[in-house]
């Protein structure tokens, strides 16, 4: 028959109490059943959302069938045209220059406030790289009875102890480490021949631990730290790049927008140029100076240019949203009906290039570059602890501790602080693996990254030589087209002119003015279109070079403040 004492029961009551709590739940780690997985530990989203396809239709609320109009008279389609023209031009307006559009963007874009997270986030990891080296302080408290079978009666058979023993590591920039530990506790023991059953036992020790190989001194212990510093640097780099490349977005988008808001001029113009030409065919047919067939003629015109006037008008839709998400202005939300109006209209000036100086500025200028000379130094400070991690690792160990024990406390931290009872010792430790092919690889492993990193520059700035010379090279050629479409553009306003005046006395035809009504807006599009890749060029080669042309004074603030994260609000972010 087995039987337990007293003690026994009640320490065996008290861990089936700490099982059952722990598995009951408890508030530090959690309820639920601590062996088994629960459907509480892993959210999920209901699988009809993540299987079903839902059509587009009638159900969906979305789309609206209606009865297409296929016979439309000339009454009726002078109308409908009249309607698309009013629909769009009555709806709300707002003028915006470069100026502000480039403002809002640096203010209110998102991508740009996702790239300026990144920084901080850089800076956080180099906050607690530095914290690596913070003093630790550590506390062990327990209580222990122990009730022991011996076969001597010199040894104790029952002991209680509580002990309690602080330490303080403070790590050294070196590699090593300093340890302050001290002790006190209070041992009761039954044995007979003890002649103290119950007494205080404290004392303090100082040990030293410094590596002198592997892990040792401030360059490869402070190679982490550098690394993290490195890699801030290379996130302001992105985050400079990525303004450039949202501020070019959204000069290019603005100029586009003017383009689409010019070309749907022109296909107005259009509209009342054909519009004219079926008033004055019908008049001169009334008039017997022309056949019916120049009605028909005219009023054909007037119907073909309709499906230009649709598509300049949904190009100047997408045009302005575009510019809309860039600027991402409060209030000018994507589905607002108000129109941009662009207010700064282009003023070509002809730029006279020095090649060879642009490519020194992109050279100077380019954060691509910059973010690869951080990565190569990174490179440079991996392989220093790469090639330190091949070596030995040797420590140089060393500690000193005094003690003192009596019945009362007092007593025994007097005994301590004398040093009645005191020891030290002097060593060292070695420890390296028979092959070490591992480190040895991560080695060749790091400094073929850096080699890489290394052909990656070179590469890069062979690109940017290329990218920058045919940047220029868009530039002097858009400025050519400028001149040629605009003397194209009065040759093709002289010549409908001139058709019209031929066609008033009888020698031409709707045809034929019509045909040069074509080609005039064909001229009109194409000034229009080298006006707007002009701009582009400019603001290509600008990017080219790492620079920002009339954008001055652009200045990233990266000690602005981010979001404060509270961290016990973020462990329930599942939540």
């Amino acid at each position: 028959m087995l039987r337990c004492g007293t003690r026994a029961w009640w320490g065996l009551g008290a861990l089936a109490g700490t099982v059952a709590a722990c598995a009951g739940g408890c508030g530090v780690v959690g309820g639920g059943n601590p062996f088994a997985t629960s459907d509480e530990d892993v959210r999920r989203i209901a699988l009809q959302r993540l299987r079903q396809i839902e059509p587009m239709g009638d159900g969906a609320g979305a789309v609206r069938r209606e009865t297409p109009r296929l016979d439309i008279d000339e009454a009726t389609l002078r109308d409908e045209v009249l309607a698309l023209r009013r629909a769009f031009a009555e709806k709300p307006t707002l003028e915006v220059s470069l100026e502000e559009a480039r403002a809002s963007a640096l203010a209110h874009n998102l991508n740009l406030q996702v790239a300026m997270m990144d920084p901080a986030i850089a800076r956080e990891r180099v906050n607690a790289e530095a914290a690596r080296f913070s003093a630790v302080f550590e506390a062990d408290a327990r209580y222990e009875d122990a009730e022991r079978a011996t076969g001597s009666r010199v040894s104790s058979q029952t002991t209680k102890q509580a002990r309690l023993t602080p330490s303080l590591t403070v790590p050294m920039r070196t590699g090593g480490s300093v340890q302050v530990s001290t002790f006190a506790s209070r041992v009761e023991q039954d044995n007979e021949f003890a002649e103290v059953p119950e007494f205080y036992n404290t004392g303090a020790t100082v040990s030293v631990s410094q590596p002198l190989l592997r892990g040792a001194g401030r360059r490869v212990n402070l190679a982490g730290l550098r690394i993290a510093v490195y890699d801030e640097q290379a996130s302001l780099a992105r985050t400079k790049l990525e303004t450039i490349a949202q501020l070019a977005e959204v000069e290019r988008a603005y100029w586009r927008l003017y383009a689409a808001r010019a070309a749907l001029d022109v296909n107005v113009q259009q509209i009342e140029l054909a519009d004219k030409q079926l008033s004055t065919s019908r008049r001169r047919v009334e008039q017997g100076a022309s056949a019916q067939v120049e009605v028909d003629r005219s009023r054909a015109g007037l119907a073909q240019r309709v499906e230009g006037l649709l598509q300049a008008q949904n190009t100047v839709l997408e045009a302005q949203r575009q510019v809309k998400l860039i600027m991402n202005k409060p209030g000018l939300t994507l589905d607002t009906p108000t129109a941009l109006v662009p207010s700064t209209l282009p003023d070509p000036v002809e730029y006279l290039l020095d090649r060879e100086q642009l490519q020194r500025a992109a050279q100077a200028n380019r954060m691509e570059l910059a973010e690869l000379e951080l990565q190569l130094a990174a490179d440079a400070a991996r392989v220093l602890l790469e090639r330190n991690g091949t070596l030995p690792d040797v420590r140089f160990l060393a500690s000193y501790g005094a003690s003192g024990l009596d019945e009362q406390l007092g007593d025994a931290l007097q005994d301590a602080l004398e040093r009645e009872s005191r020891e030290w010792s002097v060593g060292a430790s070695l420890s390296m693996p028979l092959d070490n092919e591992a480190a040895r690889s991560r080695l060749r492993g790091a400094l073929l990254e850096r080699l890489q990193r290394g052909r990656s520059k070179a590469a890069r700035e062979q690109a940017i030589a290329q990218q920058t010379l045919r940047a220029a090279d868009a530039l002097e050629t858009a400025w050519q087209r400028i001149l040629a479409t605009r003397i194209a553009a009065i040759a093709a306003g002289t010549a409908l002119a001139s058709e019209q005046r031929q066609f008033e006395i009888g020698a031409s035809t709707s045809t034929d003015v019509l045909n040069a009504a074509s080609t005039l807006a064909q001229a009109q599009l194409a000034e229009i279109q080298s006006l707007t890749d002009y701009q582009i060029a400019l603001v290509d080669l600008s990017v080219a070079t790492g620079t920002l042309l009339g954008a001055a004074k652009v200045d990233l603030d990266i000690s602005a403040p981010v979001p404060t994260v509270d961290v016990r609000a973020a462990e329930g972010v599942e939540e």
